[in-house]
This record gives C-alpha cells, sequence and structure tokens, in this order.
C-alpha cells in the first residue's frame, strides 16, 4: 500500500485591523489586545494587506474583483455607470493644470461587497468567466480556482485545477465560454472545465524542441488560436481544440510579460521585459510593428477595441499609456498618451467606460480618468518662448473615419498636454494640423500649408493625470517576522512600519512598538531560553500563519510554573505542557465535543440494540468474564490485582498523571498513580517524568551495564504488581528473588540501590509511545489466546484518516460489549484535561486550514478550510480529511512516539571544595533530558555527596539554596534548562562542564563530607526509559 501522503495543520492569528473597537492611536499605546475575531467581519473594513497583482471589471453589475498577494480576492462595488462609453459633460473651463481637491474633499464612491480567502499564496491573475458569474483566479500555492459570488456556495473557492509549480497566468476564450487556460513555471498549458469535469486538454511548452524551458508568463485565447510567452521571448501559437502548436514567433529580447489577440485572430499584440510591445501578422509569420513609448519594462496590456486599435499599456516604472491608432494606414502616426504615472510598477491595468484601475504592489487600488485620445493637444514649449512659433494647436492627422468622428462635447476646449505625448516608436514624428497663429490667425507653413512635422523631445513625461480620481484603500499586511527564543512569541514588520508582538498560543498581538526598526526591538524582548522548534511561522500572505507538522510539533514544551494564566489551575512541580498538543486541543475543541455527543449517541444505539437482541452471546460462553481494571498503570498481569497493569485509557472522571512524553533522565521514577477502589476516583494532580528523573552516567559515550542506583529514592514507591507464574503461583517483583535479570547482567545483590533500583532493574520495551502516563512491561503467559485476539483486531481495517481513530473505538465497544453485554459501556474518549492542558480561548474566527503534500505536483494541497468556530460543525469533512495522529492526540491524548533529546556534560566539584560524584573509574560525565533544570542537577549532586535522611526537616534546606552551579565562570540559574544552558552559556561543541560549589548558607557542609562514597552508575542493565 502506498505510504499516505504527509499532512500539517495550520491556524491564523489575529489581525489587528480585524478589532473594531480598538482605533489605531488606542493599539499603538495599548498594552495588550483584546481577543475578538479575525477576518471576515461584516462591520470592518475589508481589504488587501498585500499588492494586487490581478484585476477584473464586471461593467453589467459595476463590480471591480481584485486577487492579491494575500491569497485574497476581493469584490468592490463601483456605484458607476460603466455602460455609457460618452464621456460625460465636464466644466468647460477645467483643465489638468488646476490643483486638485483635498485629500479629505475626494468624493469616494466604491465600496467594499465582499471577499474570499481563495489561496495560501499569492494570486497572480484573476479572469471573469460564464458571462461574469464565475471569477478564476491562478496562484503560487498551485491550484486554479474559480469562485462564484453569487453562487449557492459564494464564500468559499473551489478548485478546479492544480498545477506542479506557480500558475502564473489565465486565459478565457470568451465570455460565454465553459473552459479556461491556465499557464504556469511547471512548463504546461493545461485546458480546464469550468463545471468540474477537471483538466480537458495539456500542452507541454517547448517539449517539441527539446528545450528544458518552457514556464508560461503570458497567455491569450481567441477562437482557434492561442499564443503563449514566457521567459525564453518565444511567442508559441496553438491549437486550443487538439493543442498543437502552430508557429512561433522570434524576436523578443526578455520576457514576454503578456499578450493580447484580436477579434479576427490574425493580429497578435505583445509585451516584453525588453522595454517594447511588438505587433504581429499571423498570415505573415512575422513581426510587422514595434512600439517603444515605454523606458522600463512593460508589464501589462488591456484593449477592449476589436482590432486592438485602442489599447493601453504598463510598465515597471509605473508608467500607464494609453495609445490610439485608430484611422492611421501606420502606427507610428498614432498618438500615444501618458495617462498617469504610479509609485510602483503596474502589474495590470483595466479599462471600463471612462475610468481605468491600477495594480500596483500596493495594497491599495487607484482608479483614474480615461483621456480623450481625440481632443487636440497643447502647443509644446521651451523655456521663454513658444516651441514652435506662433503654434496653438496640434491634432492628428489622417482625421478619424466617420463612425469614429470626434465626440461633441462640452470638453471640446480641452487639450492634451505636449508633455504627455509619448514617441510612440523611435523613428515616430507627430504629425500636426490647423497651424494657426491664434493672435494674427496666420498660417504656420510646413511640409504643407495644413500640415506640419514635429520631432518629439524625449525630455520628462508629465502624466496627464497627477493624481488617481479615487483609492480604495487596503490595509497593512505583514512583510517580515522574527521568532524569538521562548518559541510562543513573534515579533512582525508590516507595511507601514509597525512592530507588533505576537502571542502565538493565543494566536493575537499582545503589543504594539509603533513604527521602530524590526532589529532594533528583537533585543528588548528576547529572552535567554533554548526551546525545541515545535512550529513553521509564514506571513507570505500578509498574515501570521503558524504552521504545525506531526514530525516536530510535539517537541517543544514549556514548565507550568513560567506561565500567565486566567484561571488558577494546581500543577506538580516541575510540571511541563506540550506546546503542540496544548494549542491543538483548543483549536479543536468543537470538534472534541461534537465528537463526545456522538460518541454518547452511539453507545446508547449500540446499548439499545443489543437489550432488544438480548446480546451478543456465543455458544459455550461463559455468564460473565473478569476484565482488568481500566485504572491500572501498565498492563498484561493478574486481573484479580486491582492495581494490576493493563494499557492505560484516561477518562474525564479521573485525572491520570500528566507526565511529559519521554523526557525521563537515566532511569526514572515513576510517577505514583492512585489506587482506585470501584467508581470512587480521586482528582489527583499530574505528576512529570522529570519529578522522578535521573541522570545517567557515560563514559566514552558508552553507558556502563551495572547496578543501578536511584538518587530519587524518596519518591513514594508504585503499588506492587503481582505476576502469575506458569505455575500460577504469584511473586511479587519487589521481592529480590522475584526480580527479573537482563540476560547480560547476572545475579548481583543490590547494595547501594534505592527501591526502584530493585524493582525495576529489566529492560524496557522499544517503542512505546510518547503518551501521558507511563507503562511497564510484564511476561505473558498465554501468548496463544492473545495472538487470537490480535488477528481478529487485524481483521476490522480501519481508515487512515481521523475517522480511523473513531473506527477504533467503536470496535472497542463492539468487543466489550461481545465479551460482557452486561456491563456498563464506558467512552473511549479522553481528551487531555485542564491540569494538563490548560485552558486556551483562541479568537473564534481564527482560520484552521488541514492541508496535504503533494510531490507529485511540487506543493501543498488544501483539504479543508474553516474556522475554530466552525470546526465542530464540519466534523463530517475534518473527518475524512484529518491525519489520523491529530484523531489519536484530541480524543485519546496521545501523541506519537519520538526518541527524547539528550545533553552530555561533566559534573565536577568546584576547586575540590566539595567531595566528586565520579564513579570508582572517576568518570563524572552524564547525560540527562534536554529539558533537565539546573536544580535537578544541584539535587543529584546533594545525594551523592552527603546521605539523604528518610524523613527530611520540613524547614530544611533545599539543595539549591546551599549549592550553586556555574558553567564558564557564570552562575547558572536554578531554574535554567539544560538546552538553554548548552545554547546561550556554554555556546561549543563537546560535552559541557559544569563545577558545582556551596554558597555559604550551610558552612559544616564542606567540613563535614571528607570522605564521600563513590557515586554508582546511574543506569539499569545500560537501557533507560527514554532510550527503550
Amino acid at each position: 500500500m502506498a505510504r499516505k501522503a504527509r499532512q500539517r495543520i495550520s491556524y491564523g492569528a489575529v489581525h489587528p485591523p480585524y478589532y473594531p473597537t480598538i482605533s489605531r492611536a488606542q493599539r499603538l499605546s495599548a498594552d495588550k489586545i483584546y481577543d475578538v475575531t479575525v477576518l471576515p467581519l461584516a462591520n470592518s473594513p475589508g481589504g488587501h494587506r498585500l499588492g494586487v497583482n490581478g484585476l477584473a471589471v464586471d461593467s453589467e453589475r459595476s463590480i471591480l474583483y481584485s486577487g492579491g498577494r494575500d491569497g485574497v480576492i476581493c469584490a468592490w462595488d463601483l456605484n458607476l455607470d460603466l455602460r455609457n462609453e460618452d464621456f460625460k459633460a465636464q466644466n468647460p473651463f477645467a483643465s489638468p493644470d488646476d490643483p486638485q481637491p483635498a485629500e479629505g474633499a475626494k468624493k469616494t464612491t466604491s465600496s467594499f461587497q465582499s471577499q474570499v480567502q481563495a489561496h495560501t499564496h499569492w494570486v497572480n491573475d484573476i479572469i471573469l468567466a460564464q458571462s461574469n458569474t464565475a471569477l478564476v483566479s491562478a496562484s503560487s500555492d498551485i491550484t486554479v480556482k474559480v469562485w462564484r459570488p453569487y453562487g449557492e456556495d459564494g464564500q468559499s473557492a473551489t478548485t478546479i485545477g492544480l498545477h506542479s509549480d506557480y500558475v502564473k497566468c489565465l486565459a478565457s476564450p470568451g465570455p460565454h465560454a465553459d473552459w479556461v487556460a491556465s499557464g504556469g513555471l511547471d512548463h504546461k498549458i493545461r485546458l480546464w472545465d469550468l463545471n468540474g469535469a477537471g483538466e480537458k486538454l495539456q500542452i507541454a511548452v517547448g517539449e517539441d524542441e527539446n528545450s528544458a524551458k518552457g514556464s508560461v508568463y503570458a497567455l491569450s485565447v481567441r477562437g482557434s488560436i492561442m499564443a503563449s510567452g514566457g521567459p525564453e521571448s518565444i511567442v508559441r501559437l496553438w491549437d486550443p481544440r487538439t493543442g498543437k502548436r502552430i508557429t512561433k514567433f522570434v524576436g523578443h529580447t526578455d520576457n514576454v510579460r503578456d499578450i493580447l489577440i484580436n477579434q479576427d485572430g490574425d493580429t497578435i499584440m505583445t509585451a516584453s521585459s525588453d522595454q517594447t510591445i511588438k505587433v504581429w501578422s499571423v498570415a505573415a509569420g512575422r513581426c510587422m510593428h514595434t512600439l517603444t513609448m515605454h523606458n522600463d519594462s512593460v508589464w501589462s496590456l488591456y484593449s477592449d477595441h476589436p482590432q486592438l486599435s485602442v489599447f493601453y499599456s504598463s510598465d515597471r516604472s509605473g508608467l500607464v499609456a494609453k495609445t490610439d491608432v485608430r484611422g492611421n494606414p501606420d502606427m507610428d502616426e498614432g498618438l500615444s498618451v501618458a495617462v498617469a504615472q504610479e509609485h510602483e510598477g503596474v502589474d495590470k491595468v483595466v479599462v471600463a467606460g471612462n475610468y481605468l484601475w491600477t495594480a500596483t504592489s500596493s495594497s491599495s487600488i487607484n482608479r483614474w480618468r480615461d483621456v480623450d485620445t481625440s481632443i487636440d493637444i497643447q502647443a509644446p514649449e521651451s523655456p521663454g518662448q513658444n516651441r514652435v512659433a506662433n503654434l496653438a494647436s496640434i491634432s492628428k492627422l489622417p482625421s478619424p473615419t466617420p463612425d469614429e468622428e470626434p465626440r461633441k462635447s462640452t470638453e471640446q476646449n480641452k487639450k492634451i498636454p505636449f508633455a504627455s505625448v509619448l514617441r510612440i516608436s523611435n523613428t515616430a514624428p507627430i504629425t500636426i494640423s490647423k497651424v494657426r497663429d491664434p493672435e494674427t490667425g496666420t498660417a504656420f507653413s510646413g511640409r504643407k500649408p495644413s500640415e506640419a512635422i514635429i520631432e518629439i523631445d524625449p525630455g520628462i513625461v508629465h502624466p496627464y493625470h497627477s493624481l488617481p480620481e479615487e483609492t480604495i484603500e487596503g490595509q497593512n499586511g505583514l512583510i517580515k517576522h522574527v521568532m524569538l527564543n521562548d518559541r510562543k512569541r513573534v515579533l512582525t514588520l508590516d507595511t507601514a512600519g509597525e512592530v507588533m508582538l505576537w502571542d502565538l498560543l493565543k494566536g493575537v498581538p499582545v503589543q504594539s512598538f509603533g513604527k521602530r526598526h524590526l532589529e532594533d526591538v528583537t533585543p528588548e524582548v528576547n529572552t535567554m531560553e533554548s526551546v525545541a522548534n515545535w512550529c513553521g511561522v509564514d506571513t507570505r500572505t500578509g498574515r501570521l500563519a503558524v504552521i504545525l507538522e506531526e514530525n516536530y510539533c510535539f517537541d517543544a514544551e514549556l514548565y507550568a510554573d513560567e506561565l500567565t494564566l486566567d484561571e488558577t489551575i494546581s500543577f506538580r512541580e516541575d510540571q511541563r505542557i506540550n506546546l503542540g498538543k496544548w494549542v491543538l486541543r483548543y483549536l479543536f475543541g468543537s470538534l472534541i465535543d461534537e465528537e463526545i455527543k456522538r460518541d454518547e449517541a452511539y453507545r446508547a444505539s449500540i446499548l439499545a440494540t443489543a437489550h432488544q437482541s438480548g446480546g451478543f452471546r456465543r455458544e459455550n460462553a461463559p455468564r460473565s468474564l473478569q476484565l482488568p481494571t481500566k485504572e491500572a498503570n501498565g498492563w498484561q498481569q493478574d486481573y484479580d490485582n486491582e492495581a494490576s497493569v493493563i494499557t492505560p485509557k484516561p477518562t474525564n472522571g479521573f485525572h491520570y498523571p500528566a507526565t511529559t512524553p519521554g523526557l525521563a533522565i537515566g532511569v526514572a521514577t515513576p510517577a505514583t498513580v492512585p489506587s482506585i477502589h470501584g467508581t470512587n476516583a480521586q482528582n489527583h494532580l499530574p505528576s512529570t517524568a522529570e519529578e522522578g528523573s535521573h541522570l545517567e552516567t557515560t563514559k566514552s559515550h558508552v553507558s556502563n551495564t551495572r547496578n543501578s542506583g536511584d538518587y530519587f529514592s524518596s519518591a513514594p514507591p508504585p503499588p506492587q504488581a503481582i505476576s502469575v507464574g506458569k505455575n500460577g503461583e504469584t511473586t511479587n517483583p519487589a521481592e529480590p528473588e522475584a526480580l527479573p535479570q537482563s540476560p547480560t547482567e547476572p545475579d548481583k545483590d543490590g547494595k547501594g540501590g534505592s527501591l526502584f533500583g530493585k524493582k525495576f532493574r529489566m529492560n524496557f520495551p522499544k517503542k512505546l509511545g510518547r503518551s501521558s502516563v507511563e507503562v511497564k512491561p510484564v511476561v505473558v503467559d498465554d501468548k496463544s489466546e492473545e495472538s487470537d485476539k490480535s488477528s481478529e483486531r487485524e481483521d476490522k481495517i480501519v481508515e487512515d484518516n481521523f475517522y480511523g481513530i473513531v473506527q477504533k473505538i467503536r470496535n472497542d465497544y463492539d468487543e466489550q460489549l461481545s465479551t460482557n453485554p452486561g456491563s456498563p459501556l464506558p467512552t473511549g474518549i479522553s481528551p487531555s484535561l485542564p491540569n494538563e492542558t490548560p485552558v486556551l480561548k483562541p479568537p473564534p474566527f481564527t482560520t484552521v486550514i488541514i492541508q496535504e503534500d503533494r510531490p507529485d505536483s511540487g506543493g501543498v494541497a488544501d483539504l479543508y478550510r474553516g474556522t475554530v468556530n466552525s470546526v465542530g460543525k464540519d466534523s463530517d469533512v475534518i473527518e475524512k480529511t484529518a491525519p489520523m495522529w491529530l484523531g489519536d492526540l484530541l480524543l485519546r491524548n496521545q501523541i506519537p512516539y519520538k526518541d527524547t533529546v539528550k545533553v552530555s556534560f561533566i559534573l565536577q566539584p568546584f576547586q575540590d571544595l566539595l567531595p566528586s560524584i565520579a564513579s570508582a573509574d572517576g568518570n563524572s560525565r552524564l547525560n540527562a533530558n534536554r529539558m533537565l533544570r539546573a536544580k535537578k542537577i544541584l539535587a543529584y549532586v546533594a545525594e551523592r555527596i552527603e546521605p539523604q535522611p528518610e524523613h527530611p526537616h520540613p524547614d530544611a534546606l533545599k539543595p539549591e539554596e546551599y549549592l550553586d552551579l556555574y558553567c564558564h565562570d557564570q552562575l547558572v540559574p536554578h531554574t535554567m534548562t539544560l538546552a538553554t544552558l548548552r545554547a546561550h552559556v556554554w555556546k561549543t561543541g563537546g560535552d559541557v562542564i559544569l563545577y558545582y560549589k556551596s554558597n555559604g548558607r550551610r558552612p559544616d557542609l564542606e567540613s563535614k563530607l571528607s570522605d564521600p562514597p563513590a557515586a554508582e552508575p546511574i543506569v539499569s542493565n545500560g537501557v533507560s526509559p527514554e532510550q527503550s
């Protein structure tokens, strides 16, 4: 069976602009931001957070659609009449040189209508299709999606296709077509059915030329011709019906960025990064015109003219030009006007009615008034005099055709400034007519009495419009982030220059530092800690996304006494909280509640069915079977004993020890599990493995095999488990004669060893899951019966997803009901409790995404997208899409097994003022879990340098109160972990060298301890629980 693709969980943190009750000024001064909701919010402004790459206009509904680098598609209500092509009457005395109204006085007509978070990466292109009822988008998340804002599912976009690399462009053969074409960096052009039928056709670009290149950056379709272009500087023509190449055009010297095809399909216009626009004849198979009105890379083309006689272009410098060649046999005789100048490169320009919109790297969209190219051109001027004496006006020749007569309006006295006119090509002059001195009325004689030629001086270009008519404002998006050392906070920088501090556990910002450099703020808030990486952080869509993957999301832990909680919870000393487990528990809190409800209904259903049918009873079956109590801590021992050990299964009624998985140090003293009689389950606080942790003595990176000792011998012993021998006699493992011996270790007296060392000198199983309860192995006598049971369970195949865990739980119910139909059926769902995962309250509209790796397509695909509020309602979808490990965590409180990371160190007395803890051969090299605190090392030292009383005095000093630990002559704080010590104090490779000394609070210590006992290696058969 093929290996299941890796899946991951991600959630989006709440961004400040979506706190409607807090103004910007308040946010800058507030210490904390109160959690409310995240996008979308009805009472909060919408818009993009990063730059806009795609634009499309629905003229019938007066709607502008925009696709941004934040993965969002927005719909804007323009409130304009875009169907009227005539220029509306304006003030006859108005001039483009008149001062523009103040910013506050602008009349804003556009309003936010709706938006959808369609993609998890940049949206590179969008187009309208199917009579403007469907909006198709192409993204760098390798998907092609369709959003139907007027359909039943108008709140989400549907994936219709998948590339294996970034999808850069889209094309549609017509407004009523039922398919679209997409091109990407995977060297493929794919045709997709808009009705959900999938891929219609695939074209491998460059394959027939044996070229390794072929990325598609530009695409256009009209009738039976499809044109594509890319970094090869080649324009290829294809037949979209068969996928065969028709021909190719060579002439550009840089990337082809955009393509237009006229209505007849015989003329193609291309824009390139070589700063030119070329016009190609399909019939002639060559370039007919090369236009050079731009002085930078040309990025976008737009035309709604059937013959492309009027078109718009934009470039990397921000210049937007309108070119009109109507009625001119030679394009060089046409007119090109600089309409507008943006501050950034213009990725897209679209036109509707008398307006045009520009998309740039800014999150805002500008609307500009179109320029009427039929009006006169203002006379050129030079410093101190007219550039052409007595030249009053300039107009194009020859005159437009009768059907394109200049519109008669009150605008007839308005002129195009000469400085706004662009030279359409390198050799193009401006042909002028009606040249007449306005004062004398005498004609200026040029080549003809009615014409003159003026050569344009390529000086500074002054665009026709200096300011946009309207700006559709966007939001501020995140563009940079720094993960702090504690791995639970992140600093971010947004497009406005504001630095914000975020809490990853809660998913909300907690402090704003205003407009400062990120590098200046980081040292102020960073701490000297070293915590394992447990999540990925991404800001590529302008928001803070936290990514959790199975292979590392359970690696980081935090000490409970370092938490700041809203509610008071009692924890055991040095208890740790697993960060990934903690966050996931409450991201999917409503899902757990829904599964518990379903579980109750299912158990009631099968119990009712069993009662009606008289129960499940096999022939000659015993009347009752005595099952082991589920509260015990272990498995496969005497079923008559209440403390017999079976697989732990915590329930909501009993708080099982919340030990940190895989964190035992050396031979760990197991956490004490209370004995439970009947149903009187007591509420006990959890313990941690570190509480019974020991240091493991190593030599030359190999553990010595010898008698084990335990410096935590004062810990309460666990209940004595009784095992059944082959002949039915019972033995107590606590008795020396009943000790199981390692095959590699002969029987020895347990001198110097603790009670734990005597009881648990045994090998441990190799693959124990990292669960919240430690388990101990015992000998199983009836192997045949166990084998039969396991084979029965293997026959019940479960799905490899979240629902597979539900199936396993229900299979256990069926087995319990078949073996003991009269007994109660306790729940098999046991989520973690607040003393193990304290209550978190993520904002209810925090986005939750489940994704899956697609190795065949080179990216990840979204399997589910919802919110913290909706995961319970979407339980059916999550059960089929979420990974099995998530179900194990949420429903059974189990996390995947992973080996414990240890740190090796050498422990020596400072200047030999205290006795050495080294063994008889002088070895003082130890290793322990990376999360072990310094005070535990001092407790280890105290046990080795002086005997510890069996019943210590309540007021006695703790080891960390009279002993100090030093590294590199620095005093080590008692709460510092080995990982932090190694990363921030030791700062080099090899074993960490630590020195211990008395701080003087016990003056008798140095004189009292003159001849200490030699330390014994703290191992059992050379194997520790974390190694097993």
